[in-house]
């Protein structure tokens, strides 16, 4: 099973977060596609930006998105919108969406994430209605162990 990992990648926090939990999904066997591992072309372009991060997304089985801050990174927001319309798509390949959300701002008592809270509802509402949104990166890997199981 092959993933694409989305996320804000603009400061060191970022990328070695996602480079931690890429780290953690990659021990359980599975294949992890991180936009910022991947070397930047020589002219850096908007279009050398998508060939290159299309690479990854177009393929993958199942897109996790990081959705921490006070707003979705508005380049997740695009990828999320592109993994779910290739889905809907009826491409049996593609499994789905997990948003991970570990903002305290916007995870409630329960450790679940509160609805509306640094979320945009739209963009929550297309991850849900083909994944889920969860603040805990073992739920990520339970749902991802639980995909690859049903594409085997």
């Amino acid at each position: 099973m092959q993933i694409y990992f989305a996320g804000p990648l603009f400061t060191p926090y970022e990328r070695d977060f996602i480079a931690q939990a890429a780290a953690r999904i990659r021990g359980e066997g599975i294949e992890v596609f991180v936009p910022h591992e991947q070397p930047l072309p020589e002219e850096v372009t908007p279009k050398a930006v998508f060939d290159k991060d299309a690479k990854g997304l177009f393929p993958a089985n199942a897109l996790v998105a990081l959705l921490d801050g006070p707003m979705i990174d508005d380049g997740t927001a695009c990828e999320i919108g592109l993994f779910h319309g290739m889905k809907m798509q009826g491409d049996d390949t593609k499994k789905g969406i997990i948003g991970l959300v570990t903002d305290t701002r916007s995870i409630g008592s329960e450790g679940r994430p509160l609805e509306g809270k640094g979320l945009n509802l739209y963009v929550r509402g297309c991850i849900e209605e083909i994944g889920e949104v969860v603040s805990d990166l073992d739920d990520v890997v339970a749902i991802l162990k639980r995909w690859q199981a049903e594409l085997a």
